[in-house]
């Protein structure tokens, strides 16, 4: 059963999300109202996944974010917010989290993006999917100076490594290439030990950067 944390600072809000997932055969095994206590609560739960919102009393949605990855490193960030403002979105993203979700969404579609997040998958509300890849492709265009090379990766892990920016789960992955799901997480772990990255959102995030998604 996939563990979820609702973390926003309305109670009727949070208790209704709560509600709903556990309906849909999710285990809600904490909430929040805050920075605070959302990292509290991830670092005694480690939940699968976290809905989290933009607006917190003692700081955003962002900050919160960073701060669950800390405790919580396997867990997904879904947002869930009232908001889908440019900064936002992109503040979001550059945290940690693996997708947006603006609050007008159906409760289909708040269940099948928790669905999608926890496999993997990289989840946005229509139009903002296209605004985060390409504030990344702008930033792969800026010149960053003379630097280090880049780590080598083998073809294969670059292969794989383009569907992860895609939101694609190992065993979609394994499907497509036609290995096992194994294959793939050896291939995943191979590529965050070269880039020196801790998970697969900021391995997704590297490719869109490079320009391989």
């Amino acid at each position: 059963m996939t563990t979820i944390m609702v973390v926003d600072d309305h109670p009727m809000w949070r208790d209704g999300v709560g509600r709903d997932l556990t309906e849909h055969g999710f285990e809600v095994v904490a909430t929040a109202d805050s920075v605070a206590a959302a990292a509290n609560r991830a670092a005694a739960t480690k939940p699968d996944v976290v809905l989290m919102d933009m607006h917190l009393p003692d700081g955003n949605g962002a900050q919160a974010t960073v701060a669950v990855l800390e405790h919580s490193p396997a867990t997904r960030i879904l947002v869930l917010s009232a908001s889908s403002e440019r900064e936002d979105v992109l503040e979001a993203v550059k945290a940690g989290a693996s997708g947006y979700l603006v609050k007008s969404a159906s409760q289909a579609e708040l269940v099948e993006a928790v669905t999608a997040t926890a496999e993997g998958q990289a989840i946005f509300t229509p139009g903002l999917a296209g605004l985060v890849l390409g504030e990344y492709r702008r930033m792969a265009t800026v010149p960053t100076g003379d630097g280090p090379d880049l780590p080598k990766l083998t073809d294969r892990e670059t292969e794989v490594l383009r569907f992860v920016a895609k939101g694609l789960s190992a065993k979609q992955i394994g499907t497509r290439l036609g290995v096992s799901h194994r294959t793939v997480e050896n291939h995943v772990q191979s590529s965050l030990r070269k880039l020196q990255l801790s998970n697969r959102v900021e391995l997704a995030r590297y490719a869109m950067e490079h320009g391989l998604d």
